[in-house]
Parts: C-alpha cells; structure tokens; sequence
C-alpha cells in the first residue's frame, strides 16, 4: 500500500483520520505487592493511587502459576509516606472470576497456610 506522497505505506493498511473526539482507555500493567490474598479478593500496595470502584486487570504469579483477573478498587489510602515516594495501599475485590482462577487462588492460599504451620 502506497502512503500519500508515493511512499510505502509500512502499517500495510490505511488509517482513518477520527473527526471529533474518540474516547478509550490503556491498560498498564504496573508493579505491585500483593500483602494479603484470598478467594474473593486481595489488599496490594502501589507506587500510584487507584480509583475507587475502577475495574482493574491484575497479573498474579501465585507459586508456578499465573492467573489474570478483574478487580475492583473497594479501597485506597496512603499506607507510607517517604521524602522520595508513596506507598498506597488499596483492597480490591475480585469481579466475576472464572472456577479455575478461584481454584487456583485458593490451593495457593491453602498450601502457603499449611506451610506455615509448626510441624
């Protein structure tokens, strides 16, 4: 495909120039510590705020595996304040998350339990 003026055209297909304001979102993934996790929902600390009631997407490597999921942010407050950052600390609620992500979560919540009982 030819781009205006002769040359080659590297995306390979046209685009459409929007008139008038088309609206979207991006989603980032961010680091973040998981403090406390459970089937239904988790608390995290962040380097940035979250707004409440916002869905989130959240990448959890819980042991060997690795589950996606939708969160919503129930809570957030400044948990640390330092001279160079702060640390927000926010709890999220799980949004319909499929059978084998709950599974998941919760042989990990439940092998990390029984590994730390006194044995």
């Amino acid at each position: 495909m030819t781009a205006p003026g002769g040359r080659r055209n590297p995306r390979g297909e046209e685009r459409l120039r929007v008139l008038g304001e088309l609206r979207g979102e991006v989603m980032v993934f961010q680091p973040m510590t998981v403090t406390e996790i459970g089937r239904r929902g988790a608390q995290i600390e962040t380097s940035f705020s979250l707004q409440l009631d916002s869905l989130h997407d959240f990448r959890l490597t819980l042991g060997s595996r690795s589950v996606v999921l939708k969160g919503r942010v129930v809570h957030c407050s400044i948990a640390d304040v330092d001279q160079e950052f702060v640390k927000y600390r926010s709890g999220i609620e799980f949004v319909d998350p499929p059978e084998h992500v709950v599974s998941v979560i919760g042989e990990f919540v439940d092998s990390t339990r029984s590994a730390r009982r006194p044995g």
